[in-house]
Protein backbone atom coordinates (compact mmCIF):
# COMPACT_ATOMS: atom_id res chain seq x y z
CA UNK A 1 0.00 0.00 0.00
CA UNK A 2 2.75 2.48 0.72
CA UNK A 3 4.57 1.89 -2.82
CA UNK A 4 0.70 2.54 -4.45
CA UNK A 5 0.26 5.77 -2.42
CA UNK A 6 3.91 6.95 -3.07
CA UNK A 7 3.36 5.88 -6.84
CA UNK A 8 0.32 8.39 -7.11
CA UNK A 9 2.16 11.09 -5.59
CA UNK A 10 5.24 11.02 -7.92
CA UNK A 11 2.95 10.22 -10.73
CA UNK A 12 1.06 13.75 -10.14
CA UNK A 13 4.56 15.43 -9.15
CA UNK A 14 5.97 14.46 -12.22
CA UNK A 15 3.18 15.78 -14.52
CA UNK A 16 3.12 19.40 -12.97
CA UNK A 17 6.80 20.10 -12.77
CA UNK A 18 7.52 17.96 -16.30
CA UNK A 19 5.78 21.09 -17.84
CA UNK A 20 7.73 23.81 -16.36
CA UNK A 21 11.24 21.68 -17.32
CA UNK A 22 11.81 20.99 -13.88
CA UNK A 23 12.74 17.48 -11.89
CA UNK A 24 10.40 17.55 -9.20
CA UNK A 25 12.82 16.93 -6.49
CA UNK A 26 11.26 19.41 -4.42
CA UNK A 27 8.26 16.99 -4.13
CA UNK A 28 10.14 13.60 -4.19
CA UNK A 29 12.39 14.05 -1.50
CA UNK A 30 10.39 15.33 1.29
CA UNK A 31 7.66 12.90 0.32
CA UNK A 32 9.86 9.69 0.33
CA UNK A 33 11.15 11.31 3.93
CA UNK A 34 7.71 11.42 5.34
CA UNK A 35 7.01 7.84 3.31
CA UNK A 36 9.60 6.34 6.33
CA UNK A 37 12.52 6.61 3.81
CA UNK A 38 16.15 8.25 5.38
CA UNK A 39 16.35 11.79 3.86
CA UNK A 40 20.41 11.43 3.34
CA UNK A 41 20.56 7.85 1.67
CA UNK A 42 17.38 7.03 0.06
CA UNK A 43 15.64 10.31 -0.53
CA UNK A 44 18.29 13.03 -1.97
CA UNK A 45 19.81 10.18 -4.36
CA UNK A 46 16.19 9.20 -5.29
CA UNK A 47 14.79 12.77 -5.99
CA UNK A 48 17.98 13.96 -8.07
CA UNK A 49 17.96 9.53 -9.88
CA UNK A 50 14.13 10.92 -10.41
CA UNK A 51 14.49 14.99 -11.36
CA UNK A 52 17.28 13.51 -14.19
CA UNK A 53 15.05 11.00 -15.59
CA UNK A 54 11.94 13.27 -15.84
CA UNK A 55 13.15 16.08 -17.20
CA UNK A 56 16.04 13.62 -19.92
CA UNK A 57 12.04 11.89 -20.49
CA UNK A 58 10.17 15.46 -20.96
CA UNK A 59 13.19 16.80 -23.80
CA UNK A 60 11.80 14.59 -25.97
CA UNK A 61 8.63 16.73 -26.82
CA UNK A 62 10.73 19.94 -25.81
CA UNK A 63 13.02 18.98 -28.57
CA UNK A 64 10.68 18.15 -31.08
CA UNK A 65 8.99 21.40 -30.94
CA UNK A 66 12.41 23.08 -30.78
CA UNK A 67 12.14 24.98 -27.48
CA UNK A 68 15.56 23.63 -26.53
CA UNK A 69 17.85 26.37 -26.73
CA UNK A 70 21.36 23.96 -26.70
CA UNK A 71 24.10 26.25 -27.43
CA UNK A 72 22.84 29.21 -24.73
CA UNK A 73 22.58 26.41 -21.76
CA UNK A 74 25.33 24.37 -22.51
CA UNK A 75 28.29 26.16 -20.32
CA UNK A 76 25.41 25.90 -17.79
CA UNK A 77 24.69 22.36 -18.40
CA UNK A 78 29.25 21.69 -18.45
CA UNK A 79 29.25 23.47 -14.96
CA UNK A 80 26.15 22.11 -13.17
CA UNK A 81 27.29 18.49 -14.18
CA UNK A 82 30.73 19.11 -12.50
CA UNK A 83 29.19 21.06 -9.11
CA UNK A 84 26.32 18.32 -8.70
CA UNK A 85 28.73 15.55 -7.82
CA UNK A 86 30.62 17.85 -4.82
CA UNK A 87 27.31 19.08 -3.66
CA UNK A 88 26.34 15.67 -3.30
CA UNK A 89 29.19 14.04 -1.18
CA UNK A 90 28.89 17.78 1.30
CA UNK A 91 25.30 16.46 2.29
CA UNK A 92 26.99 13.78 3.94
CA UNK A 93 28.51 16.04 6.27
CA UNK A 94 25.49 18.06 6.71
CA UNK A 95 22.81 17.66 9.86
CA UNK A 96 20.30 15.98 8.90
CA UNK A 97 17.87 19.38 10.37
CA UNK A 98 19.92 21.63 8.80
CA UNK A 99 19.42 20.23 5.22
CA UNK A 100 15.28 19.82 5.75
CA UNK A 101 15.83 23.42 6.62
CA UNK A 102 17.38 24.48 4.07
CA UNK A 103 15.39 22.79 1.72
CA UNK A 104 12.34 24.34 2.92
CA UNK A 105 13.79 28.02 2.59
CA UNK A 106 15.07 26.99 -1.33
CA UNK A 107 11.49 25.67 -1.68
CA UNK A 108 9.97 28.76 -0.46
CA UNK A 109 11.83 31.10 -2.71
CA UNK A 110 10.95 28.89 -5.81
CA UNK A 111 7.44 29.59 -4.92
CA UNK A 112 6.86 33.38 -4.28
CA UNK A 113 9.60 33.37 -7.35
CA UNK A 114 7.27 31.57 -9.31
CA UNK A 115 4.12 33.50 -8.49
CA UNK A 116 6.22 37.02 -9.10
CA UNK A 117 6.74 35.73 -12.44
CA UNK A 118 3.34 34.31 -12.97
CA UNK A 119 2.47 38.01 -13.18
CA UNK A 120 4.89 39.35 -15.61
CA UNK A 121 4.21 39.88 -19.24
CA UNK A 122 6.71 37.12 -21.08
CA UNK A 123 10.03 38.86 -22.43
CA UNK A 124 10.44 40.31 -25.51
CA UNK A 125 14.33 40.53 -26.27
CA UNK A 126 17.04 37.82 -25.26
CA UNK A 127 20.81 38.63 -23.91
CA UNK A 128 23.19 37.81 -26.58
CA UNK A 129 25.13 34.11 -26.03
CA UNK A 130 27.77 35.40 -25.03
CA UNK A 131 26.19 36.93 -22.11
CA UNK A 132 23.78 34.22 -21.21
CA UNK A 133 27.09 31.61 -21.38
CA UNK A 134 29.11 33.94 -18.92
CA UNK A 135 25.93 34.17 -16.31
CA UNK A 136 25.44 30.45 -17.22
CA UNK A 137 29.25 29.60 -16.21
CA UNK A 138 28.26 30.87 -12.59
CA UNK A 139 24.24 30.11 -12.39
CA UNK A 140 25.09 26.64 -13.24
CA UNK A 141 27.99 25.76 -10.64
CA UNK A 142 25.95 27.28 -8.15
CA UNK A 143 22.68 25.64 -8.98
CA UNK A 144 24.40 22.10 -9.25
CA UNK A 145 25.86 22.68 -6.17
CA UNK A 146 22.58 23.52 -4.10
CA UNK A 147 20.80 20.72 -5.95
CA UNK A 148 23.60 18.32 -5.50
CA UNK A 149 23.16 18.40 -2.11
CA UNK A 150 19.29 19.04 -1.42
CA UNK A 151 18.33 16.47 -3.82
CA UNK A 152 17.24 18.74 -6.28
CA UNK A 153 18.82 19.32 -8.93
CA UNK A 154 18.94 22.96 -9.40
CA UNK A 155 16.27 23.58 -12.07
CA UNK A 156 14.48 25.93 -9.79
CA UNK A 157 17.16 28.13 -9.54
CA UNK A 158 18.04 27.89 -13.02
CA UNK A 159 14.57 28.37 -14.71
CA UNK A 160 13.89 31.96 -13.25
CA UNK A 161 17.17 32.62 -14.61
CA UNK A 162 16.70 32.05 -17.84
CA UNK A 163 13.49 34.41 -17.67
CA UNK A 164 15.50 36.97 -16.75
CA UNK A 165 18.05 36.19 -19.63
CA UNK A 166 14.59 37.29 -22.09
CA UNK A 167 13.70 33.47 -22.53
CA UNK A 168 9.79 33.24 -22.88
CA UNK A 169 8.33 30.51 -19.81
CA UNK A 170 8.13 27.59 -22.39
CA UNK A 171 11.81 28.12 -23.49
CA UNK A 172 13.01 28.59 -20.32
CA UNK A 173 11.18 25.58 -19.04
CA UNK A 174 12.73 23.03 -22.04
CA UNK A 175 16.60 24.71 -21.87
CA UNK A 176 15.78 24.02 -18.02
CA UNK A 177 15.21 20.71 -18.33
CA UNK A 178 18.28 20.04 -20.42
CA UNK A 179 20.71 21.62 -17.63
CA UNK A 180 18.89 19.79 -14.67
CA UNK A 181 19.38 16.56 -16.29
CA UNK A 182 22.97 16.70 -16.24
CA UNK A 183 23.44 18.35 -12.95
CA UNK A 184 20.75 15.55 -11.36
CA UNK A 185 22.57 12.12 -12.91
CA UNK A 186 26.08 13.24 -12.14
CA UNK A 187 24.48 14.24 -8.02
CA UNK A 188 23.07 10.79 -7.76
CA UNK A 189 26.33 9.22 -9.11
CA UNK A 190 28.08 11.12 -6.36
CA UNK A 191 25.31 10.02 -3.92
CA UNK A 192 25.32 6.17 -5.04
CA UNK A 193 29.21 5.99 -4.82
CA UNK A 194 28.41 5.55 -1.31
CA UNK A 195 26.57 2.27 -2.33
CA UNK A 196 22.41 3.28 -0.74
CA UNK A 197 20.42 1.42 -3.36
CA UNK A 198 17.47 0.69 -2.57
CA UNK A 199 15.92 -1.26 -5.72
CA UNK A 200 12.40 -2.11 -4.90
CA UNK A 201 11.37 1.45 -4.11
CA UNK A 202 13.92 2.88 -7.18
CA UNK A 203 11.48 0.60 -9.60
CA UNK A 204 8.15 1.95 -8.60
CA UNK A 205 9.47 5.64 -8.50
CA UNK A 206 11.15 5.54 -11.77
CA UNK A 207 7.84 3.69 -13.50
CA UNK A 208 5.65 6.91 -11.91
CA UNK A 209 8.28 9.20 -13.02
CA UNK A 210 8.23 7.91 -16.66
CA UNK A 211 4.38 8.08 -17.17
CA UNK A 212 4.06 11.21 -15.19
CA UNK A 213 7.10 12.94 -17.36
CA UNK A 214 5.29 12.20 -20.62
CA UNK A 215 1.98 12.98 -19.92
CA UNK A 216 3.35 16.08 -18.51
CA UNK A 217 5.86 17.09 -20.98
CA UNK A 218 2.52 16.30 -24.01
CA UNK A 219 0.31 18.88 -22.32
CA UNK A 220 2.88 21.83 -21.85
CA UNK A 221 3.58 21.70 -25.31
CA UNK A 222 0.01 21.35 -26.58
CA UNK A 223 -2.63 22.68 -24.26
CA UNK A 224 -0.92 24.45 -21.16
CA UNK A 225 -0.87 27.71 -20.38
CA UNK A 226 1.86 29.39 -18.89
CA UNK A 227 0.50 31.32 -16.18
CA UNK A 228 -2.10 28.59 -14.91
CA UNK A 229 0.95 26.67 -14.81
CA UNK A 230 3.10 28.77 -13.02
CA UNK A 231 0.24 29.39 -10.37
CA UNK A 232 0.13 25.53 -10.03
CA UNK A 233 3.42 25.10 -9.04
CA UNK A 234 4.09 27.84 -6.88
CA UNK A 235 0.99 26.73 -4.64
CA UNK A 236 2.44 23.16 -4.77
CA UNK A 237 5.60 24.32 -3.51
CA UNK A 238 4.37 26.38 -0.38
CA UNK A 239 1.97 23.25 0.44
CA UNK A 240 5.28 21.30 0.75
CA UNK A 241 7.39 24.09 2.41
CA UNK A 242 4.63 24.95 5.47
CA UNK A 243 4.58 20.86 5.52
CA UNK A 244 7.88 20.53 6.00
CA UNK A 245 8.66 23.77 8.43
CA UNK A 246 5.89 22.51 10.53
CA UNK A 247 7.59 19.31 10.64
CA UNK A 248 10.97 21.06 11.86
CA UNK A 249 9.69 23.20 14.30
CA UNK A 250 7.37 20.17 16.19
Amino acid sequence: MLFIIVFIVISIASFIFAMLGLGGGMVYVPVLNWAGFDMVTVAIPLGLLLNGLNTALVLIPFARKKMVDWKGGAVMAATALVASPLGAMTSEHVPVQLLKFLFAIMVVAAALRTLWASKQEEPETMMSLKKRSIIGFFVGGFAGFIGGMLGLGGGFIIAPILMMMGYKTKEAAATTAFVVTFSSFSGYLGHVSHGHINWPLTIVVVLAVIIGSQLGGLYMTQKAKSKQVKVVYAVVLLLIATKMVYGILS
